[in-house]
């Protein structure tokens, strides 16, 4: 059944992720990086700051899009990592969404057991709670106690197969495990994968969200290239992962999320039912170039023209003597602001709502310090820059409420601005 290679990936890897084939095609080399979410300190400015090969790479064999250096999880992932799933209301109406749409796909009974991986500040679990299920979260960072003073249970610790079975000693097994921009993340894939089938009752279901590398090609993501994403996930792939690890990957769904997701699910055990969504999904990839080695090439040089126009436009307004500044500061902005060179001389600062943990701090690479939307609003600047773009509708919306007057400049997935 388990015929997942057995170590962690830390470093360069010259194979592929799920197959092991060393047939890999150079998508695009964004050149280093530090860690999108590892934000600095005033203090911290003064000195050296690590960055990382992020090289982008397909397996010609089995499909799978993947970077090829792993950053160590633990650095990735640290004890004050900043991003908060609940943080904004959209997103946390998602989650909860999720939670009950879950439930009655799968026709959970009240009472049934729910584990959420990565499960952050427990906003998804706190939508399974509201349904009447058992949950509990597992999460490494000081976020954990964010979700344990909410009344979500929640284990900090990194999860594992040892953690997997002391979860099963003490709390029994579950119906359903979930991991929600997570499952692409852990670069001990295969320790993940046999902790979850651990966890799993018999016909249990884990269901991961992942960004969908159909979605990534379509709306030219490149922004969501960075050292937290080892692995963009299409369908094939995934089937053959999943059956090595003795599950059947029995339902897929496309969702807005992040600018476009996957919602995976797999039955724990083989030969179950399998949705016709998946060989749709896979037509369609197949139909899109999604394997084709030309589609890739093509990704790259359209990502270099996207680079080209946004850059042009930004130094073009600067010197017109306009005022520009950053909205929100998700991850993804810390490869976009580096591999466009927006620097502080362009970018004065980023306005994030009053509520995040990055006010205070500076971008990592780029270091553009994140300030209080008070600020923007106040100054009324020109333009703004809207790096949570994947998000522009309702974030547009939520600034204008507010009383921001500026132009509103989208990045992706082709620059545009919105008076």
């Amino acid at each position: 059944m388990d015929k997942c290679v057995d170590k962690i990936l830390i470093g360069h890897s010259d194979s592929c992720q799920i197959c092991t084939s060393r047939n890999l095609q150079q998508v695009i080399d964004m050149g280093f990086f530090a860690p999108c979410d590892s934000l600095l300190t005033k203090d911290m400015l003064k000195r050296p700051e690590k960055s990382y090969p992020l090289n982008l790479v397909r397996c010609r064999d089995c499909g799978l899009v993947q970077i090829d250096y792993a950053v160590d999880g633990k650095e990735l992932f640290y004890p004050e990592y900043p991003y908060r799933s609940g943080i904004t209301e959209t997103l946390k109406k998602n989650l909860h969404g999720i939670s009950s749409h879950m439930v009655d796909k799968l026709g959970l009974a009240k009472n049934s057991f729910v584990i959420d991986i990565g499960s952050n500040d427990g906003t998804i679990l706190e939508g399974f709670k509201n349904t009447g299920m058992r949950v509990l979260g597992v999460e490494a960072t000081n976020i954990a106690d964010i979700a344990n003073s909410n009344g979500i249970q929640t284990l900090k610790e990194f999860f594992s197969l040892p953690v997997a079975e002391k979860i099963v000693n003490k709390y029994g097994k579950a119906s359903l495990v979930t991991a929600a921009n997570v499952f692409a993340h852990v670069n001990d894939f295969c320790g993940l994968t046999r902790g979850i089938n651990h966890l799993l009752e018999e016909g249990g279901v884990f269901i991961s969200e992942s960004h969908y590398q159909l979605d990534i090609l379509e709306t030219l993501q490149y922004d969501s290239i960075y050292h937290e994403h080892l692995r963009y996930y299409l369908i094939k792939p995934l089937i053959k992962f999943f059956a090595d690890q003795g599950f059947t990957l029995i339902d897929a769904e496309r969702i807005p999320n992040y600018g476009g997701s996957i919602r995976v699910y797999a039955k724990k055990g083989s030969n179950h039912k399998v949705s016709e969504n998946v060989a749709k999904l896979i037509e369609l990839e197949e139909k899109v170039g999604a394997y084709q080695e030309d589609t890739y090439k093509e990704f790259a040089e359209r990502i270099e023209k996207s680079r080209q126009d946004l850059r042009e436009l930004l130094v073009k307004l600067k010197s017109e003597g306009k005022t520009i500044v950053g909205i929100g500061c998700p991850g993804r902005s810390a490869t976009l602001l580096k591999f466009c060179g927006i620097t502080p001389d362009l970018l004065p600062y980023i306005a994030e709502q009053s509520t995040s943990l990055k006010l205070g701090m500076f971008t990592p690479n780029t270091h553009i310090p994140v300030v209080d939307e008070a600020i923007m609003l106040k100054e009324q600047p020109d333009y703004a820059l809207i790096l949570s773009w994947h998000y522009a509708a309702p974030i547009i919306k939520n600034v204008r409420n507010k009383g921001l007057r500026s132009k509103i400049i989208v990045p992706l997935p082709e620059v545009k601005v919105v008076e």
